[in-house]
């Protein structure tokens, strides 16, 4: 499946040609501050089907741990995927900059004992206080 996606400012564009795998959900205090949300819906990729179509020059790396690189839009600050360097094969991809429908859901929450208090869970996936 080909998907398409782009940040706020369209500036930064990519295709993703292969599979999301290992879709969640994370409330975890990290995820919820870099994307200003009660919590981020993210998926695995391979680095091999992720394309910068557009927009390379725009792209900033943040080590928010040691090893862990966010990378975003250094004009709009969209959040585009994550980079481990003990894992380079595999990009940690949030879902919300997709312009196209990936035909797959999150299948559980993480980290749920630190979710924010004032958001309630009301789904019937999983829910674990940790990964």
């Amino acid at each position: 499946m080909l998907l398409q996606g782009s940040c706020l400012c369209r500036r930064v564009t990519y295709q993703i040609d292969g599979p999301l795998t290992d879709l969640l959900n994370c409330h975890c205090s990290m995820c919820r501050k870099l994307h200003a949300a009660a919590f981020r819906t993210r998926a695995r990729v391979a680095t091999k089907d992720w394309t910068t179509l557009s927009g390379a020059d725009e792209i900033r790396l943040y080590e928010s741990s040691p090893g862990e690189h966010k990378a975003f839009c250094g004009h709009c600050g969209s959040s585009l995927f994550t980079k481990f360097d003990a894992h380079p094969a595999v990009l940690g991809f949030p879902l919300g900059t997709l312009d196209t429908d990936p035909g797959v859901k999150a299948t559980r929450h993480v980290h749920v004992a630190s979710k924010a208090p004032w958001f309630d869970i009301t789904d019937d996936l999983p829910q674990f206080d940790e990964t």
